[in-house]
């Protein structure tokens, strides 16, 4: 019988090791995150603004970031410099609050509870004889 092989590269075969990708979307999600944010403080402030900011917003998908505040600086500097300025204090927010550990013990544990409910899924129990399909002897 083989034992097992211990290996202690567990990153598989990733092979972008900048993770640009991940990056890319952790912008993303700051930068949507900053345009919902400036969209409520203008519901609540600027009505006429919040509209056309909703508008552009429906027009204009902010899921690409770049495009977005490129198209938005365009049409309206001064809430493309709110976007942007928002989005950089939420991820300062973010970055101070970060527990690595904490996120790490956190999807470790996701993992091993998804991976705990798979191999309920799969597992057959004995039966507990109340079958009534069962052929009795």
């Amino acid at each position: 019988m083989k034992g097992f092989v211990i290996v202690n590269n567990l990153g598989g075969q990733y092979e972008d090791d900048t993770f640009t990708d991940v990056t890319a979307q952790i912008f993303n999600l700051f930068t949507l995150t900053a345009v919902t944010t400036v969209m409520k403080e203008l519901y609540e402030t600027n009505p006429t603004q919040h509209r056309w900011f909703y508008d552009f917003v429906r027009t204009n998908k902010p899921t690409d970031r770049k495009r977005f505040l490129h198209i938005l600086q365009k049409e309206n500097h001064e809430l493309a410099e709110r976007v942007m300025v928002t989005r950089l204090s939420l991820f300062a927010k973010w970055i101070k609050n970060l527990d690595h550990a904490e996120m790490y013990k956190d999807l470790s544990d996701q993992n091993l509870e998804l991976m705990r409910e798979r191999l309920m899924e799969t597992v057959k129990w004995p039966n507990d004889g109340t079958d009534t399909n069962t052929e009795m002897a």
